[in-house]
């Protein structure tokens, strides 16, 4: 098998007619796609020989270059190349590379090193909040989320801390940025009501066995993506997690997790492990969730995130994000007794500290329900009743029947031809697709996307109109083409058959 070669090597390939041909990476457009040059050459050995030469004629920056006047930008490539990107996990780095190239370099990048200042980056990260959206305006908005400003920042703050380590320049300029807040998603769980709707849906969509077992463990989405037949014993229903996938680029990645406590056993219930057995019986793959669509690969964490917001409209249940699952198994371990220390375990937390931090709201009302068995066993006080517990007073059949749901799964409903698809994406926005078929025989798709199914809808409708319109058009722009040849490949058949017509 041919060697792979590393990042920022360049690639080398034979071309069809016997030629080769080196590529290399010489920089970024507006939209982040790689802009490249090549050399050719008739050996592999000539090509790689003028590829490395084209590499030092436009190679990154020389620690003898480095100085400080020198651009930003070229400083920032420099960190990065040899200080930062080394440590980084693939998934980060292409973080990483996509804020320099996009938004920190081509707004600040001119700026020298040493005359950077706390102003020019505080209004960098003003520009960003209000319109610095490359891409995918439409869906999300003109401005940066608050996330995205505080990564660019942290880049500059890393890249200039080591510019003042070094001696370049006197001090960080970064320190004193007001930056927007640091706000922690909020934790969002299913009851007991909405895990009942939510399983009964999945089972009719065929995500039951997926999201079962991610209910009965908290794996993280690129752990359970990853798991494969041989991680269960059947016979001692231990579940090996030693790996997880990512998609990089629209490529997925395999790799270990990221810290020792990730690596770990699970044991699964007796009644999961069963139900685990049947399902392999259906499957005909060595991953456990195999992708319908690609040979042996694991379905895309992509496309279960998005199977499950399908499957919580349809079930009646909030929005929530993957996540929000392993936040869901975790409250009810706890709430059903499972210390903090083998439930920090099973999710695979550094320290039972982390578990702590996260789910302090579940172990406050734990240690106050303590608290009151303490003081009954040992004041011997009365237990309070509860008058809002609806199950108080009543039979164990009558608390059986509210346990239980009449919930119908829901099994989709056909929209009309020509009206196109409509589909919710996240909690705000929603997705409309028409897909005509064009006078090329292939379908083309185009979107629209709106913050409510309303609007939505009403965007959808627009765009088949001018989608249709388009189409007429182009129908009688190949119409008015075609007719002279038609008309002159009449004119030779009637000319043949006359000819036929005199000869007899």
């Amino acid at each position: 098998m041919a060697r792979k070669r590393k990042n920022g090597e360049g690639t080398i390939r034979q071309r069809a007619y016997g030629r080769w041909e080196g590529r290399y990476v010489v920089g970024y457009d507006d939209r982040g796609y790689p802009k490249t040059k090549n050399v050719l050459a008739k050996t592999k050995r000539e090509c790689a020989e003028k590829l490395q030469k084209l590499k030092e004629e436009l190679g990154g920056i020389k620690s003898d270059k480095v100085k400080p006047d020198m651009r930003f930008a070229d400083w920032l490539e420099y960190w990065y190349e040899n200080h930062s990107k080394p440590k980084l996990r693939i998934t980060t780095q292409a973080n990483y590379e996509n804020c320099i190239r996009l938004h920190i370099a081509p707004e600040i990048g001119h700026i020298p090193l040493n005359k950077l200042t706390q102003n020019d980056l505080q209004q960098f990260y003003a520009r960003l909040k209000k319109n610095g959206r490359k891409k995918l305006t439409e869906k999300y908005g003109e401005g940066l989320s608050d996330r995205m400003v505080r990564m660019c920042h942290a880049i500059c703050r890393s890249a200039l801390e080591k510019a003042t380590r070094d001696g370049l320049i006197r001090t960080n300029p970064t320190i004193g940025c007001k930056l927007p807040p640091k706000r922690a998603r909020e934790m969002q769980v299913l009851d007991r009501d909405e895990l009942q709707r939510f399983l009964i849906q999945a089972q009719a969509e065929g995500y039951y066995e997926l999201f079962l077992l991610d209910l009965a463990t908290g794996l993280r989405r690129g752990e359970l993506m990853a798991l494969q037949w041989d991680d269960l014993d059947f016979k001692t229903g231990v579940l090996n997690v030693d790996k997880q996938v990512y998609e990089v680029h629209g490529e997925l990645q395999f790799s270990k997790p990221k810290t020792k406590n990730s690596i770990r056993k699970i044991v699964l219930p007796p009644a999961v492990v069963e139900v685990l057995r049947e399902y392999q019986k259906r499957v005909h793959s060595r991953w456990m969730f195999p992708s319908p669509v690609k040979e042996d690969s694991p379905l895309t964490p992509g496309a279960v995130r998005a199977r499950l917001q399908l499957i919580l409209e349809h079930a009646q249940c909030k929005q929530v994000r993957f996540h929000d699952l392993r936040h869901t198994f975790a409250t009810l371990a706890l709430q059903n007794g499972m210390d903090v220390k083998t439930l920090s375990a099973m999710l695979g937390h550094v320290s039972a500290a982390t578990t702590l931090d996260i789910y302090t709201h579940i172990t406050d009302d734990m240690q106050r329900t303590a608290a009151a068995n303490i003081d009954r066993g040992i004041g011997k006080a009365a237990p309070q009743e509860d008058a809002s517990e609806p199950e108080q007073g009543m039979t164990p059949a009558e608390q059986e029947k509210l346990r239980m749901t009449d919930f119908q799964p829901y099994l989709g409903k056909k929209r009309k031809s020509g009206t196109g698809y409509i589909g919710q994406k996240g909690q705000n926005l929603w997705e409309g697709r028409y897909s005509p078929m064009w006078i090329d025989g292939k379908k083309h798709a185009r979107n629209v996307y709106a913050h409510t199914r309303e609007e939505c809808e009403e965007k959808l409708k627009v765009l088949i109109v001018e989608m249709k319109e388009e189409l007429a058009d182009l129908k009688e722009q190949k119409a008015k083409i075609m007719l002279p040849q038609q008309t002159t490949e009449r004119k030779k058949d009637e000319k043949k058959t006359n000819k036929v017509k005199k000869s007899k």
